[in-house]
């Protein structure tokens, strides 16, 4: 059984982390340690609250009136082989968005076969660290300027990067 090192408990019904009501997913483990992060008690990667990757999926298609499932961190791909198992049994319930530091460009870059079938699997990457000096309330789904929110479908259907229109 795969386990996944979760932040907290999954969050319920969240508008801001993603278009419509979702349920939000956060990871415990970051490498990035962006200055000014919201989440700075994520970057430990020491165990906070394990589970079984069957359990949380479990929690989640039980509230499918939500539009979607955004996860995020911590750093995500710093657990591909639990994030790879939830996105692939949500995807066709869920729309899902996936928040981390990495570029979409660096993320290809690991040419990491996970990572792959999760882009393969998500509709929404917001990428790249938080720049507190580019921060903004006017930053539609990401925190600062620099950070892009990427439409992976299209993005992978047309080879480069596509931005999804908020």
């Amino acid at each position: 059984m795969v386990k996944i090192n979760l932040a907290c408990s999954i969050q319920f019904d969240s508008v801001v982390d993603g278009i419509g009501l979702r349920q939000v997913v956060w990871t415990q483990g970051c490498p990035h340690h962006c200055f000014g992060c919201h989440n700075p008690h994520t970057w430990a990667f020491e165990p906070r609250y394990e589970r079984e990757v069957e359990d949380v999926v479990k929690d989640l298609l039980k509230r499918s009136y939500h539009d979607g499932v955004t996860i995020s961190g911590g750093e995500p791909f710093a657990q591909v082989e639990a994030i790879v198992e939830i996105v692939k049994q949500i995807h066709p319930f869920f729309n899902i968005w996936i928040y981390t530091g990495y570029t979409y460009e660096q993320l290809r870059a690991f040419q990491h076969p996970m990572i792959d079938e999760i882009l393969h699997n998500i509709d929404v990457l917001v990428d790249g660290l938080f720049v507190d000096h580019l921060k903004s309330m006017n930053n539609k789904f990401k925190g600062s300027s620099n950070q892009r929110v990427i439409d992976v479908v299209e993005t992978l259907k047309q080879n480069e990067v596509v931005l999804f229109k908020v």
